[in-house]
């Protein structure tokens, strides 16, 4: 057992002061940016919106799950096919929790080429996805101004609350499962079977493609993963694949990319993705010095069997990730069933009509559905319970119709309650 809690623990250590200051930026961006920046940037059928949609998506630390009802919201408020698709590259591959985690574990050179190779893919596929949709007409541009004004105790609060909880509860499992499948990698996977494979690396990553296209995998974590399977003689050109095909594709976004955008949009936004990562793997492979992209994991492979030696502040942040991380999940489970009105007169959901919701899976998605229902006519207040999977709006003269396209146009999908 122990030959598998070493190598944990390792990287562990290795990614925690990373991700815990990239969480920390994430909340910042989130309460201090005004979303009408991004929409104000995003329309027209042009590469100015394209750009502009990239350069958004790049440092946000959204998963692939939570990219899909952001760009989505994104699409409604105005953005052009295109840029949409570049957000949907963009965003999921890259962030600045991945970026600063890249650079821990797999070293400098990957944590610059992993946003390079978002940008220029993102960017090709949004101006393709334009070029290819250029006798279509775009959505009248909405902006939506949020209802309250925050101060800035407020804000400061809610960067916290967002970057150590909420960004834990949506992303926090899928860094730990990608830390144990590291290990098991470690230990499990034989020294000899990528070496096979070390003269062909086209079909490396081929066999890399078949798997990760269609998982889901949270840009940091699979940057463990990356590095257990370079140690195993995957070639790093191969691990870029994995790193920049799991993130900015699974089944969730082909479904929801297909029905918000349609299928033409949905093939280039997969050959881009296809093409942008193996392109960029071969580069890597065949035109970059090996050592670049090994060097620093075979230094932090040497230490996978002595997580004692690691610095005090690493083994203080690893400490200090997963007591956030058992707190948020506390909270997560609490709330399960619990009514988080903001009215203090009494609990308003029994005084609300329901909708229940398939699809959401995490706070990006229930912050979404709560804000695009508020803006409706006649709704006062919005209350989702992720774990029931149901939005209880509240007020008079609601257009139940209306709400329904909503939901349905974020890329979810509303069931009709069954009737006794």
């Amino acid at each position: 057992m122990e030959e598998y809690i070493y190598p944990l623990l390792n990287l562990l250590n290795e990614m925690s002061p990373y991700l815990l200051f990239g969480f920390f930026i994430a909340g910042v961006l989130h309460e201090f940016v005004p979303r009408r920046i991004y929409a104000d940037k995003l329309s027209g059928n042009n590469f100015r919106s394209v750009f502009w949609a990239t350069m958004f998506g790049i440092p946000l630390p959204l998963c692939s799950c939570g990219v899909i009802p952001t760009a989505a919201s994104l699409r409604r408020e105005g953005a052009s096919k295109g840029a949409t698709v570049s957000f949907l590259i963009a965003t999921p591959q890259t962030g600045v929790d991945s970026i600063l985690a890249t650079a821990s574990v797999l070293g400098i050179p990957f944590a610059i080429m992993r946003p390079l190779a978002a940008l220029v893919t993102a960017v090709a596929g949004g101006c393709i996805t334009n070029r290819v949709n250029r006798n279509d007409k775009n959505q009248s541009v909405v902006i939506n101004e949020e209802k309250e004004n925050k101060s800035l105790l407020q804000k400061c609060v809610g960067t916290l609350r967002y970057g150590f909880i909420e960004m834990l509860q949506n992303i926090g499992k899928w860094i730990v499962l990608g830390l144990v499948i590291a290990a098991i990698i470690t230990i499990a996977v034989p020294e000899s079977f990528f070496t096979q494979f070390s003269g062909y690396p086209i079909l490396s990553m081929l066999i890399v493609l078949a798997l990760a296209v269609p998982m889901y995998l949270c840009a940091t974590g699979s940057i463990p993963i990356a590095a257990a399977l370079i140690l195993k003689g995957l070639s790093p050109g191969a691990a870029l694949v994995l790193l920049m095909a799991g993130p900015a594709t699974s089944m969730a976004a082909i479904l929801v990319t297909n029905k918000i955008l349609g299928r033409k949009t949905l093939i280039v936004y997969l050959l881009t993705v296809i093409a942008g990562a193996m392109g960029f793997g071969l580069l890597i492979d065949y035109a970059l010095p090996a050592e670049w992209f090994t060097g620093a994991i075979k230094l932090h492979g040497e230490g996978c069997c002595h997580a004692g030696e690691a610095p005090w502040w690493q083994t203080a942040s690893s400490i200090i990730f997963i007591v956030l991380l058992a707190v948020a999940y506390i909270l997560k489970l609490r709330r399960k069933g619990e009514c988080n009105c903001s009215h203090d007169d009494g609990c308003s959901c029994d005084k609300a009509q329901s909708f229940r919701i398939e699809g959401m899976m995490c706070n990006h998605c229930r912050e979404n559905v709560e804000k695009s229902l508020r803006q409706l006519d006649g709704v006062e207040d919005v209350h989702v319970d992720l774990g029931k999977g149901t939005a209880y709006v509240k007020g008079e003269n609601i257009d139940r119709d209306n709400v329904i396209a909503t939901i349905n146009s974020l890329g979810y999908r509303y069931i009709p309650e069954e009737r006794g």
